[in-house]
């Protein structure tokens, strides 16, 4: 709640408000929105919730949330090694690795994590034509495999 009121004082400087544009399409008025509801619903849950000590229930839940922040520090790794060993190995390496922090360590299990990280390249750099730039390791190949590396991989 502290958080997104400082986000919310920030508003009229990190937002536009912009003339002849309709007032849903403005670009403040959505994260506005987002922000009063965050202030909001979380001032009512602190209202609302039960002033005890903690139980042992109440810190299983701290754990489990907590556990969720490890994924967004395996995605903000990913993004930080993307632009140095390129897409295709960095989806490759993270694919593998994340199946085997879950549990899937079957040979089998790792060769399909493989096969989706190359499936997901495949689709986002050739179907959709996502743009990503090319690891920094690819600067090392020759000049036509370079090219294609960065590219298509």
């Amino acid at each position: 709640m502290v958080f997104g009121l400082i986000l919310l004082a920030q508003t009229p400087t990190q937002t536009r408000w912009v003339a002849k544009t309709g007032f849903f399409a403005q670009p403040r008025f959505w994260p506005a929105v987002g922000l009063m509801a965050l202030v909001g619903l979380g001032g009512l849950h602190l209202a609302k919730l039960p002033w005890r000590r903690f139980t042992g229930a109440d810190w299983v839940e701290v754990r489990k949330w907590a556990a969720a922040l490890e994924y967004a520090i395996w995605f903000m790794a990913y993004v930080l090694v993307v632009p140095v060993i390129g897409y295709l190995p960095a989806s490759i390496l993270f694919a593998a690795t994340l199946s085997w922090r879950l549990g899937y360590r079957t040979t089998r299990m790792i060769a399909v994590s493989i096969l989706f990280a190359i499936a997901t390249v495949i689709v986002f750099k050739s179907f959709l034509s996502v743009k990503i730039p090319g690891g920094m390791i690819y600067e090392y190949l020759p000049g036509a495999v370079r090219s294609f590396f960065i590219l298509n991989l």
